[in-house]
This record gives C-alpha cells, structure tokens and sequence, in this order.
C-alpha cells in the first residue's frame, strides 16, 4: 500500500491479491488524525501546516490506537488467529509505522519528551568526500530543519516505533491465549532501515549503514534465544521459512535459509552482503562485509564511489574511495559487484526461461 494515500483511501494499493485467501488492509487517516500537529520539514518558519506524502509530519492523535491503520491491523490479526487456530497458516502482519508522516496517539510521545533528544554527532565538511549522488535526497539542509526540530522528528519517530511494538505485543498476546505460542514461528523484520540526522541525512534511499540494515528477530517454538553476526539479506527468508515449515526449497532461488544459525548462531551464512537502491534515478549498490563497506553509484562510472574501513569507521565519516593507498581494496569489490551483478542476472534469465 502507498503510505499515506492508499491507507487514506482503504484501497490495496500494489498488493498482489492472487497471493492471499484471504486479504485486509485497514484504512486510517494518517496526517489527517486530529490532534496536535506539526510539519517538522520544508517548514523553517513553523508557519506552514501540516501536509501529506512523504514528508515528516508529526501528528500527536486524539483518540486510542483503533482510530489508526496499525491498530486495526492488530485487531484484525488477532481475529485472523482465532478464525485459523485449528489448522496451519501463515500470516503476513504489515504494520505502517514508524514510517512518516509520525502518527501514534498522543500518549506514546509522552515517554520521548523532544527537549531531551541528542542529536547525532556532526563532522566538519562531513559531505566533502561523500560523491553527490551518495547525499540523501532528504537532508537537514534541503529540509531547512532547525536542531529544535531535528529533535521533535526523533522523538516522533521514536513514539511511532512504541506505538507500532505495542501493536505487534497483541498479536504475540494472542498466539499466547489461543494456545499456538508453543507451534508457531514468529519473524519480525522491517523493509529497510531509516536515517534520523546522521550526516544530516533523513529518512532512507541511502545506503549507507543506518537505512541499510534491518532488524530481524526469529522465534522457533523450542529454540533458546541467541544472537547470530553473520550477514543476511532479506531474500534469506524465503528459504529459511520454507525450510522450518518443512517444505521443499526451489532450487532457482538466491537466498540461503538462516536455519542453520538457530542451532549454532556462530554459523556465517554469507561473507558478504549485498544490497541495491535506486538513487537519484539510477541505481547504487552495496557490498558490505566484515570490514569493508563499499558503495558505487551507477554500474559502469569511474566515479561516484565509497569506501568505508567499519572496523575504526563504523560511523561512515572518512571516504577512504579516492586514496591511492586504498586503490586494490577498490578494485576488489569493483571485481566482485562485476561477479555478483552477472550471477544475479544469470539467475533471474534462468527462472524467467523455466
């Protein structure tokens, strides 16, 4: 679904309805919510209301959490699981925030006082040696954001975030009271990460650390909880729950199924991890690994690179791209997108052709 418009609107949006038995999206009305409200973007005066699309409105909602689409949501996942309890299923629980514009009821903000907020550190000429297209397209200084305002977004997106965990609390509560704790797997993911002023960069596109990872939480009935390092990427979920259900895996597929890292979570899935966005109408790409994180924009240019050691850099400040000194490790990884953009291609022709 579009956030906001198709949530506005009750329609399905790009939602594949072929997939589903059964298929809900719950309607709400977003930055319309009443409420006290501010645009924390585009606004350097504070004189403008607030405004919908992708933009960081705050909306501090009068009413409970059913007024808004992910309360509903949880509603109608808690009904779902009471309809089903009785034979296998499987249940996609989409919840909209803390994606923009920050809507949660007024009390989830009470916890987040914005005055208290620390701002992320800031580099001098921090952007110097990032390349143009590697500069956020929502920036603290496109958006023309006040530090009184770069802490009201944080805190909004940090109230969005309880509002939407206490959502995903009633869905848990309700495999606990209906019996299917103990006979069902739970994984809570999200589609991407987001910025919150780091290099004064907002929101995601980016591929830069904090937009580019996700979190990932799997709970098998049985399993003692742990924490596993190793690099995954999300198609890895096809695999691995297509393994725990115990059905066939296909052979066609890229991702590697994660089940290993339950039994022993010192197992590495991958050495690398790849990832591709869109930016600026072109796309970038992502080749992370243990030490390295290396970022090209465009395919084929010569230009338009990043290099970063995550090992005494973990925090992306110094483009180590342009060095002589670095000139083999960027070689490298130019080598090895080169190899992996050819197998991902190989692969996709080969399940187009089967």
């Amino acid at each position: 679904m579009g956030v906001p418009s198709d949530i506005l609107k009750g329609t399905n949006g790009a939602d594949d309805k072929a997939s589903w038995t059964e298929r809900y999206n719950s309607q709400g009305p977003e930055w319309t919510a009443e409420g006290e409200s501010e645009l924390v973007q585009g606004n350097p005066f504070g004189l403008k209301p607030k405004r919908g699309g992708n933009v960081m409105t705050i909306v501090k909602a009068s009413g409970d959490d059913l007024v808004h689409s992910d309360g509903r949501t949880a509603e109608k996942a808690v009904e779902l699981i009471k309809k089903h309890r009785e034979k296998p299923f499987f249940l996609a629980v989409g919840f909209v925030r803390p994606h923009v514009p920050f809507v949660a009821p007024e009390e989830y903000f009470n916890s987040y006082p914005y005055q208290q907020v620390i701002l992320p550190p800031r580099v001098e000429n921090d952007w110097d040696d990032i390349p143009t297209n590697g500069i956020n397209y929502v920036t603290s200084v496109n958006g023309q954001m006040s530090v009184e305002q770069e802490k009201k977004a944080i805190a909004a997106y940090y109230a969005a975030v309880a509002y939407m965990d206490a959502q995903v609390g009633k869905v848990l509560k309700a495999l606990k009271e209906e019996g299917l704790e103990d006979n069902t797997i739970v994984i809570f993911t999200s589609d991407h990460g987001f910025h919150l002023g780091e290099h004064r960069f907002w929101m995601k596109v980016s591929l830069h650390e904090e937009s580019v990872k996700v979190p990932l939480i799997i709970r098998v009935p049985g399993q003692e909880p742990s924490v596993c390092h190793s690099f995954t990427e999300l198609l890895d979920l096809y695999p691995t729950i297509t393994e725990l259900a115990g059905l066939q895996i296909p052979e066609s597929i890229q991702g590697k199924s994660l089940v290993g890292t339950l039994n022993n979570p010192k197992e590495e899935v991958r050495k690398t991890a790849f990832s591709v966005s869109v930016y600026h109408g072109s796309e970038a790409f992502l080749l992370r690994t243990e030490e390295w994180a290396f970022i090209q924009y465009e395919e084929d240019a010569e230009e338009g690179k990043e290099l970063y050691n995550m090992h005494v850099d973990p925090n992306q400040y110094n483009n180590l791209a342009d060095y002589p000194q670095y000139q083999d490790i960027v070689a490298h990884f130019q080598q090895k997108l080169k190899a992996k953009l050819t197998e991902v291609r190989t692969n996709d022709l080969a399940r187009t052709y089967q």
